[in-house]
């Protein structure tokens, strides 16, 4: 009898999924259809992005018509400001269509390392980011879904106001299986680069031994010290939730090298990397050296960054594309 109650219930879930169209940004197509690709429930739809001769958008939404009464999610890049508009002007008009549900993706949150104030005339623009967001219009169904990936500070979640509803994921699932694939899995541990970055992951790898870098002041300059753990024999993966330039992670990487690290790794959900930065890393694995590192994991949340990096060593994505597919059906 339990059985069959069991079965029945796993039958009313799947009935109970959503169907849902997505739309994307000409940036995240290859991430979309990687989040189709995971199920039928998912039907991809297109956006004509064209410019008037001034510059200004000039936007089309295809078959407008036929989304009245569906779930709908919009997959964003705001990579830089000049596409942020653009994005903002259909995000802004799509949940007004009449649709059932309306979710926004954006993976990245690009303004979460502006989040605070140290003197008077300092701008935090996640707060205003925050702002922008929570006035996407209400649906049919209600408040706005809006989903973001391992956001900079733990307490942005606060900036956002009352008519969307910001639910946080995180890629490090991704990184645990990831790991657990390694031919050293048994020889694995963990290092934060700072407080903040252990504040933020260390409950999700807690199974994992760890070491905890800290940044010092000496003079005018700021040096990494090992400030708890030990890392000496063991194949050290350094998480955080982004990289700009990379200055952080190798320093970190020359410390724990200097107390007997076997290998050193990286991963972050984030690779910014503006200016080509990444281009440090793969320097290094191109000279064979031993002090290079041995993978470098990023998602695919920065598209453009995923696209110059392609089968470059140390490099690997691991594709958010499934866990955006599971949010959807929240």
């Amino acid at each position: 009898m339990e059985i069959n109650n069991n079965k029945d219930m796993g039958e009313s879930k799947s009935m109970n999924k959503k169907k849902v169209i997505l739309f994307y940004c000409v940036e995240c197509e290859e991430l979309a259809r990687k989040v189709a690709a995971h199920s039928q429930l998912f039907t991809l739809q297109s956006i004509n992005w064209r410019s008037f001769d001034d510059g200004f958008p000039n936007l089309y939404i295809n078959n407008a018509h036929d989304i009245r009464g569906q779930h709908v999610a919009f997959l964003a890049s705001f990579s830089s400001p000049a596409v942020i508009f653009e994005q903002l002007s259909v995000i802004y008009n799509l949940p007004r269509l009449f649709v059932a549900s309306f979710t926004l993706v954006l993976p990245f949150f690009p303004t979460g390392t502006f989040e605070r104030m140290e003197e008077e005339g300092d701008v935090a623009t996640a707060f205003t980011m925050a702002r922008i967001l929570s006035n996407i219009p209400i649906s049919r169904g209600g408040p706005t879904s809006v989903v973001i990936y391992d956001i900079h500070a733990l307490q942005e979640r606060f900036y956002f106001g009352d008519h969307v509803l910001p639910f946080f994921e995180t890629g490090i699932p991704l990184l645990k299986h990831r790991l657990h694939q390694l031919p050293d899995a048994d020889k694995i541990v963990i290092a934060f680069p700072d407080d903040g970055a252990w504040k933020r992951f260390h409950k999700l790898l807690d199974h994992f031994p760890t070491v905890i870098c800290t940044k010092v002041r000496e003079g005018d300059k700021r040096i990494v010290r090992l400030k708890e753990g030990n890392p000496a024999d063991c194949h050290v993966v350094i998480v955080d939730d982004l990289v700009q330039s990379g200055g952080t992670l190798i320093e970190c990487q020359k410390v724990l090298f200097a107390h007997g690290a076997g290998k050193v790794s990286a991963y972050v959900t984030h690779g910014v990397f503006p200016k080509r930065s990444w281009e440090r890393f793969t320097q290094l694995s191109d000279k064979g050296s031993e002090k290079g590192f041995a993978y470098f994991w990023i998602t695919d949340s920065c598209p453009h960054t995923v696209k110059a990096i392609e089968n470059r060593a140390p490099f690997e994505v691991l594709s958010l594309a499934g866990s955006i597919a599971d949010a959807l059906q929240i």
